[in-house]
């Protein structure tokens, strides 16, 4: 049996779009008929997806694996690194936690390990399908980490796979970044890259047409391709990274305030995870969504999420001392609506408890106080897919059927009389129904482990009506279904990419031309 043809996507730095191009590729070999899968050795991100077994990998694999048309596992992702503080990351290993590891232990001693796990994920892969489209990780380039590198250069020569080098030109310096990722590659590794491509270009591309036959003619490698920038694309980013261009003005870059009345504040904090959970939101036309890192930015937001975080007592801590905690106190007493997701929703209970110091340092951490509850952090951690009903909150929502998923090493506890958010039962047993979250007196501010909350349509619209009930506005039904308009975003980003890079060229290196 042939086993599947290769293609790799370097990038000249990080957010450079690789993640994007790589589900573009995978879409259109999927298009095209091929059993397309994507892979991913190692991924840095704390934006995490659970597969359908109940394991963890990087998000954007698992986005990717949705534009092939397949289920994800963690051979698409066999090593997860999740930023727990400076220089430490818990390492996820085929979607279950080894341990906590400083970058030098990893690096030394635990890279050896990954090289033949690695190995195995990818020629597991390439045995079940015809494609596999490989996204490297940062640059080839950096010269302290080629030694024991696992997710550039080296993994090209083991799958013996072209590679395709990804620069942002939006950035700037775009010729230059290309040219110097090259002259700091071996020869034998420069070889391997077949031709460039210059992502999210914006302008008119006959104005950089000279500067294109110079580098061509520089490199001796042709440009395959100049991707414009697509805006309003709706497909989940990969880390916090990508946040950096959104900033406090969320979506109003693209359409004027007044006409997205319902204003959303999105916490974020240094170690924020899971903030695709507040896509479906940002992609609803009447709502504006902006991230908030400084209490400044406050503004007079219709609700306030707090999403997920991977150190959830530390990032309390930049609450409290950036002064957004008393900005956030003020307003639920006022009567502001809060959403807390997972890390979000430990943070409006009462305490954290770590005696066994697994996030931080400190073994009490009091919290928010807007909920009856605290947490206690668990060496363990669950991950699971999971559905049910909504048991409580906001007129319209109660009984309305969710599903998500749960990523989390706490266990909260009630330590009052408080309502659950949701009543929920696994993959795993159907009929054991449980409750999960907890919802405030008046209704306005909830919490859940309930990751994927807003992805379901029938909630996110009614908790959303509810908000224009309050600002006198008549409800507003759906346009389309969330997870509908992610697969026409799949399809439009695919028919984009043909457009703008020799997908016949690519096939051709495929074929080991």
């Amino acid at each position: 049996m042939r086993e599947a043809r290769t293609i790799m996507l370097q990038g000249t730095a990080s957010d450079v779009g690789k993640s994007v191009l790589t589900a573009a590729l995978c879409r259109i070999f999927k298009q095209d008929g091929y059993r397309v899968a994507p892979f991913k050795s190692q991924n840095m991100s704390n934006n995490s997806y659970v597969t359908p077994d109940g394991k963890e990998i990087g998000r954007a694999q698992g986005m990717q694996a949705d534009a092939c048309g397949i289920e994800a596992t963690t051979d698409m992702n066999p090593i997860l690194l999740k930023p727990t503080k400076d220089m430490v990351s818990q390492v996820v290993v085929h979607g279950k936690p080894y341990r906590d590891l400083d970058a030098r232990t990893y690096r030394e001693r635990y890279l050896p390990q990954a090289e033949a796990i690695v190995k195995e994920a990818l020629g597991r892969l390439r045995q079940r399908f015809d494609i596999v489209v490989i996204e490297g990780a940062g640059s080839p380039a950096e010269i302290n980490l080629k030694e024991r590198d696992i997710v550039n250069m080296r993994l090209a020569e083991w799958a013996d796979a072209p590679v395709l080098l990804v620069a942002d030109i939006d950035r700037g310096g775009v010729f230059a970044s290309i040219v110097g990722t090259l002259e700091l590659l071996e020869p034998h590794e420069r070889e391997r890259v077949r031709g460039v491509v210059i992502n999210k270009f914006r302008g008119d591309v006959s104005l950089l047409q000279p500067g294109i036959d110079w580098l061509e003619r520089r490199l001796g490698k042709p440009v395959l391709g100049v991707v414009p920038y697509l805006p309003q694309l709706g497909l989940e980013d990969e880390d916090s990274a990508s946040l950096d261009g959104k900033g406090g003005k969320g979506l109003t870059a693209v359409a004027p305030a007044g006409s997205r009345p319902i204003d959303i504040a999105v916490l974020r904090y240094p170690r924020i995870s899971n903030f695709t959970d507040v896509d479906a939101l940002a992609s609803e036309p009447d709502v504006r969504l902006r991230y908030v890192t400084d209490p400044r930015e406050w503004g007079e937001p219709d609700a306030v999420v707090l999403p997920g975080s991977k150190n959830t007592a530390e990032d309390l801590l930049f609450l409290r001392e950036t002064g957004l905690e008393a900005k956030l106190l003020a307003y639920a007493e006022r009567g502001g609506r809060i959403a807390g997701l997972c890390g979000g929703y430990q943070m409006m209970g009462l305490r954290l408890l770590d005696p066994d110091g697994v996030e931080s340092g400190r073994s009490v951490t009091e919290a928010l106080g807007l909920l009856p509850q605290e947490t206690t952090f668990a060496k363990e951690k669950r991950t699971v897919r999971v559905a049910g009903s909504i048991a409580a909150g906001e007129e319209g929502t109660v009984g309305l059927p969710v599903e998500g998923y749960e990523i989390h090493m706490g266990v909260t506890v009630n330590v009052g009389s408080v309502r659950p958010l949701v009543r929920l039962r696994t993959a795993d047993d159907p009929e054991d129904e449980r409750p999960d979250g907890a919802v405030s007196e008046d209704g306005r501010k909830f919490g859940t482990y309930v990751h994927g909350l807003f992805d379901n349509d029938a909630f996110r619209r009614s908790w959303l009506n509810a908000i224009r009930r309050d600002k006198g506005l008549g409800p507003a039904s759906p346009e389309t279904a969330y997870r509908d308009g992610r697969e026409r975003s799949f399809d439009r980003l695919a028919a984009h990419v043909r457009r703008h890079l020799d997908v016949a060229r690519i096939y051709r290196m495929l074929e080991g031309e």
